[in-house]
C-alpha cells in the first residue's frame, strides 16, 4: 500500500517535570519528536500508513529514536545513520501568566549532514500517495535544503501531491543562505501549505492587507498551490488559548469553529496535529469546510495530551466535530 512521506529532523526532546522549571528540575523527561514525524505518527493514528525520512546518529539514542517512531507505527525502513550527534531541546512549560521556554541544541546533528543524493526519491516517490515537508527542514542545513528540493522535484514527477508548512524560524538559517534563495523553489511546487502573512513575506516577499489578499497573491504567483491554511491563536494565558482554523480555496474562505482550550497540557505539536488533520480531510475526499473542522479538532486535541505527537484516532476527532462523548467517562 502506498504511504504518506514525511522528511525531517527528529530531536530528543528533554522536559522539565510537570511546570517546574529549569532551575528546580532534578530530572528531565524524556520523548523524541520533530514537526515532520508528529505529522506522520498522527496520520497513523488515523488510520494511514506514513513513512519517515531522516537521518539519526548511529548511537543508543538513534536506535531509540527509531524505536519510538516504530511504536507508533511508522515506517521507518528508509531512515539513515551517521556519525554525528543527535539533536537536542529542552522544554519549561508554562503556566498560567509564566510563558513556556525552549532551548535548542541542534548544531552539527547527524541530519544537517544530510546530503544530496543520499536518498533515492525515485524509489521513495513510486510508492507514495502523498509527500510533506516544512519550513524547518531548509533551514538547517545547505544539505538537508538541497534533499528537500530533491524530493519535491521527485514528488512533482511521479504526480505525488505535496504539502508544505512553511513554518519559518528566522533563526535556524545560519548557513549562509537567506530563506529567499530556497524556499520559493518549494513552495511553488507544492499543492498545499500552511502559512501566515508573515511567513509570505519572509519567504515570498509577499504583502497584502490581510490573510484572503494574501493567499490570493501567493497563488497567483505559484500555480500549483490549491489550498492554504493556516490556524487562528489568541493567547489569554499559557494555560488559556482560543483557536480557530480557516482555508482559502482559492475563492472562499472556511472558518471552523473557535476552541477555548482553559487547560492546557502541551501546545508543542500543536501545528503539527493541525497539518495531519488537513492532510487526512484532503486526502480522504472530505471537503474544505469538513477538512479544517477535523484539522482544528486535532489541533484542539494535541493540547491536551503531553509530549510532541498527537495520539488521538480519527474516531475521537470526528467526535470533538460533531460534540460527542466531551469529558465523559467511556467505559
Amino acid at each position: 500500500m502506498k504511504k504518506i512521506i514525511t522528511l525531517g529532523e527528529v530531536m530528543l526532546r528533554l522536559s522539565a517535570p510537570g511546570f517546574a522549571r529549569f532551575m528546580q528540575a532534578r530530572h528531565l523527561d524524556v520523548v523524541y519528536g520533530g514537526s515532520e514525524a508528529n505529522v506522520g505518527v498522527s496520520l497513523c493514528y488515523f488510520g494511514l500508513p506514513a513513512l519517515h525520512v531522516t537521518r539519526f546518529p548511529e548511537s543508543d539514542l538513534g536506535k531509540a529514536a527509531t524505536q519510538t517512531l516504530r511504536s507508533h507505527g511508522v515506517d521507518t525502513s528508509e531512515i539513515l545513520y551517521g556519525p554525528e550527534r543527535m539533536g537536542l531541546y529542552f522544554l519549561e512549560n508554562g503556566n498560567v501568566h509564566r510563558p513556556s521556554k525552549i532551548i535548542y541544541d541542534r548544531f552539527d546533528s547527524a541530519f544537517a549532514h544530510l546530503k544530496k543524493g543520499m536518498i533515492d526519491w525515485d524509489s521513495v516517490m513510486k510508492n507514495a500517495s502523498w509527500f510533506h515537508w516544512s519550513g524547518i527542514t531548509p533551514a538547517i542545513s545547505q544539505g538537508a535544503a538541497d534533499v528537500c528540493l530533491e524530493a519535491v522535484v521527485a514528488a512533482r514527477k511521479y504526480n505525488v501531491p505535496v504539502s508544505g508548512d512553511i513554518n519559518y524560524r528566522r533563526n535556524l538559517w545560519q548557513y549562509g543562505k537567506v530563506v529567499r534563495d530556497v524556499m520559493p523553489a518549494l513552495i511553488e511546487s507544492c499543492d498545499y501549505i500552511i502559512g501566515g502573512e508573515t511567513d509570505f513575506e519572509n519567504c515570498l516577499g509577499i504583502t497584502a492587507n490581510g490573510f484572503e489578499e494574501a493567499c490570493s497573491k501567493v497563488m497567483k504567483q505559484n500555480l500549483a498551490v490549491k489550498k492554504i491554511a493556516i490556524t487562528m491563536r489568541e493567547c489569554i494565558s499559557s494555560s488559556h488559548n482560543k483557536i480557530e482554523g480557516v482555508v482559502w480555496d482559492g475563492k472562499k474562505l472556511h472558518q471552523s469553529r473557535v476552541y477555548d482550550l482553559t487547560h492546557i497540557t502541551d501546545r508543542i505539536g500543536a501545528g503539527d496535529a493541525f497539518m495531519a488533520g488537513l492532510i487526512y480531510g484532503w486526502f480522504t475526499g472530505k471537503t474544505d469546510a469538513q477538512t479544517i473542522e477535523f484539522a482544528t479538532a486535532a489541533c484542539a486535541l494535541k493540547h491536551t495530551i503531553e509530549g510532541d505527537v498527537n495520539t488521538s484516532t480519527a474516531d475521537e476527532v470526528e467526535n470533538l466535530v460533531k460534540g460527542e462523548n466531551i469529558g465523559k467517562l467511556l467505559r
